[in-house]
């Protein structure tokens, strides 16, 4: 009689080059495993310092920020040291500051004017926002600069870039850009966007709109419009217009995320890429997602300590919510505060409708610029 056969557990988290992340079901659990996997390939590196000075201008710190990421030949996934010139903070505040910083100057463009009106990087309407078309920018390596800056800061649960055209991250993850689905309020430029319009339905074109589309389907090397090839000219133009123009902006900032490592688990777990580019609408802070981050103390840890139970409630709070979660203090004051190296987020103890603490932690929440709860 033969032996029956060894029977072996094959464990496809073992050297097989088949991580975790890969199969796990979550796909913020499968992100937050892979930049662990990441940071601690490189946990001793070289490390990087980004410093900003309070008592430069905002124009001269942001010109610090863009030095520093221009810089070519990084390892992004090094330990990153952040410090605040003219300011005691110190910890994960300074870092979840920084990110916050650069984050907000890309969504809502740099002060320091390198073209008329201001450095804006990505423009149109929210969750339908391009690239810049501008020609100074390009040339100028700002969106490789962009792509660093939103890798680096999803690689250290910063925030992340919300709001960009659903076409363009099609096209940004290998996607063919004739197969992409464009809405015409991803086409920035109101000229272009009403004229690309005309071309919609059956009525018949007035002489005029005849010309306008005419000039610009000639700008672009595309034939005259017909009654057979107008819809067929509408799909041209408004590619053109959405993704023809940009495509080399697409191409920096896929060369800047691929920089900072984070690749992979965007192209093999294509379900974490809302992760890192998400909806408008989801990054929007609400009270509701501020009490789900809070760690309620509970009456186990007033009996295990010999720290009351008042004491021991601390409560973390910045425009970036800390990926641990959230520990309460309850205090007197008019609304919530925060200490932000501390991660503590403190709560007045006098709501007694959550209608009221709504209204107030969503001014603490639009007060961030300022500090949190100054309003």
């Amino acid at each position: 009689m033969l032996p029956s056969p060894e029977v072996v557990d094959i464990d496809p988290t073992e050297e097989s080059g088949f991580s975790d992340w890969r199969i796990a079901p979550d796909p913020t659990e499968a992100a937050k495993m892979f930049k662990e996997d990441i940071l601690s390939q490189h946990a001793t590196g070289k490390s990087l310092c980004l410093t900003m000075d309070l008592g430069d201008s905002a124009a001269e710190r942001e010109r610090a920020v863009l030095t520093f990421y221009k810089k070519a030949n990084v390892e992004w996934a090094c330990p990153l040291t952040c410090t605040l010139k003219g300011d005691p903070a110190i910890g994960d505040g300074v870092t979840r500051h920084f990110f916050a910083t650069i984050m907000s100057k890309l969504q809502a463009g740099f002060e320091m004017k390198f073209v008329p009106g201001g450095t804006l990087l990505f423009e149109g309407e929210q969750d339908h926002l391009i690239p810049s078309t501008s020609h100074l920018l390009l040339e100028s390596d700002f969106f490789v600069v962009a792509g660093r800056m939103i890798g680096h800061s999803f690689l250290h649960d910063g925030p992340c870039l919300g709001g960009l055209s659903p076409a363009v991250l099609h096209v940004l993850f290998g996607g063919s850009p004739e197969e992409a689905t464009i809405d015409i309020k991803d086409c920035v430029d109101l000229d272009i966007r009403e004229t690309i319009k005309l071309l919609e339905g059956t009525a018949e074109l007035s002489s005029e709109e005849k010309k306008l589309i005419n000039e610009l389907a000639l700008s672009w090397d595309l034939p005259l419009v017909t009654c057979d090839n107008r819809r067929w000219l509408f799909d041209k133009l408004i590619l053109h217009a959405v993704l023809g123009r940009t495509s080399r902006q697409v191409k920096q900032l896929r060369r800047g995320l691929k920089e900072t490592l984070i690749w992979p688990l965007l192209t093999e777990r294509k379900d974490t890429i809302p992760l890192l580019f998400p909806r408008a609408s989801d990054l929007q802070c609400t009270p509701r997602m501020v009490l789900e981050k809070i760690n309620w103390p509970t009456q186990d840890e007033d009996e295990d300590s010999e720290v009351s139970l008042e004491d021991s409630c601390r409560l973390t709070g910045w425009n970036v919510l800390p990926r641990h979660g959230l520990d309460v203090t309850v205090v007197e004051s008019n609304f919530p505060s925060s200490s932000t190296c501390f991660h503590q987020l403190k709560l007045p103890g006098h709501y007694k409708e959550y209608c009221m603490f709504e209204r107030d932690i969503l001014a603490a929440i639009w007060s961030t610029e300022t500090g949190f709860g100054m309003v």
